[in-house]
């Protein structure tokens, strides 16, 4: 793993009595102790699409291991491209190999991809409308490595590239699902991915993932909380406490940030006397938070009121994972007071 030159030691080590942070507290999975898990969903469910579509290709700019690729490597090596770091021309490979019939599945970190090879992506893949897909790990903060690794603004990039779809899933269940609906899609697909052991959560309510949809997973008369990929999550867990406490919270989750269903969302937020939150494992510049915000300002429907509940607009510290959460707001607790000090509860 390319180590971040943003891990200083203040940040690992607070006094003799303090153990230093291990890297596995740096990259922890965001699933909590008692939560069920599957390993490698895209891996997994990559390997076994491409066994019934041959024109199905794995590349990666040496993060195949990092990505979950190495499991479609394992099964099928004569199709797997290792480009080495160079994702300007893994993006440009890509392009080239999508021009030959192949359906591409590109995958690195999601700060290399959009920070690095934007403009590869932008006039090479998505202006030509090319069948690419492009699969990125460590997206917002889902790593303590710090800036140089945390994706916190992928999305306000990618939102304003013309034909790119965006998709952020929630967890295992909708990866295995968003894989093959992302491949009979024709056309550049950035999705955002959670990686190794991911959490089992859509399972309870009956999901099923559809590309441009979203799905409202509960009702709630008091709050309506918007969100995507593992906010989702999390507000799911905030809703079951915040019914401890009497307040009905509806989520409404949003996989396919770009295009966005503007419809589901006008219809849940039309619903009177319910303040909105937005979710979101991204910045609050850009993101799924301002495309809420814009969809209902353009149609002229104003929510009882509205909050974001996202990462700021700074470069965010390195440390254990579950600590940043809770810092940075993302964790359920902070989920849960914060949507409570708005209803005034």
């Amino acid at each position: 793993m390319r180590r971040s030159k943003y891990i200083r030691p203040t940040h690992l080590s607070q006094g003799s009595d303090r153990p230093r942070l291990t890297t596995s507290a740096m990259i922890a999975s965001i699933a909590s102790a008692d939560q069920p898990t599957k390993p490698a969903p895209f891996g997994k469910t990559l390997a076994a699409l491409a066994e019934k579509d041959e024109r199905i290709v794995g590349m990666s700019a040496d993060l195949a291991k990092y990505t979950d690729l190495h499991v479609f490597r394992a099964a099928h090596p004569d199709r797997f491209y290792q480009m080495g770091m160079a994702e300007q021309l893994l993006m440009m490979s890509a392009a080239g190999m999508a021009r030959e019939g192949f359906q591409p599945w590109v995958t690195t970190y999601a700060v290399f991809a959009s920070r690095r090879a934007y403009d590869f992506i932008c006039l090479a893949i998505a202006e030509e409308m090319l069948d690419v897909k492009i699969v990125c790990a460590l997206p917002g903060l889902t790593t303590g490595y710090g800036p140089s690794h945390q994706a916190t603004e992928d999305i306000a990039m990618f939102r304003g590239m013309p034909n790119l779809t965006i998709i952020d899933p929630c967890d295992a269940l909708e990866i295995e699902q968003a894989v093959p609906a992302i491949s009979a899609y024709k056309g550049p697909v950035y999705m955002r991915l959670l990686r190794g052991n991911v959490p089992l959560v859509l399972d309870e309510y009956d999901y099923k993932f559809e590309l441009g949809k979203a799905k409202l997973l509960r009702d709630g008369r008091d709050t309506l909380i918007i969100s995507s990929g593992l906010m989702t999550m999390r507000a799911l867990e905030a809703a079951k406490e915040l019914r401890k406490d009497g307040v009905d919270a509806a989520v409404l989750h949003v996989p396919t940030i770009k295009p966005l269903d503007e419809e589901a969302i006008l219809t849940e937020c039309r619903k009177s006397g319910r303040l909105v939150v937005v979710a979101e494992n991204h910045t609050v510049i850009g993101g799924l938070g301002e495309a809420v915000a814009g969809t209902l300002l353009r149609a002229g429907v104003a929510p009882a009121a509205f909050r974001q509940i996202a990462l700021p607009d700074e470069f965010l510290e390195a440390g254990a994972l579950p600590t940043l959460h809770d810092q940075y707001g993302l964790a359920t607790s902070r989920v849960t007071s914060s949507i409570k000090s708005w209803l005034g509860t």
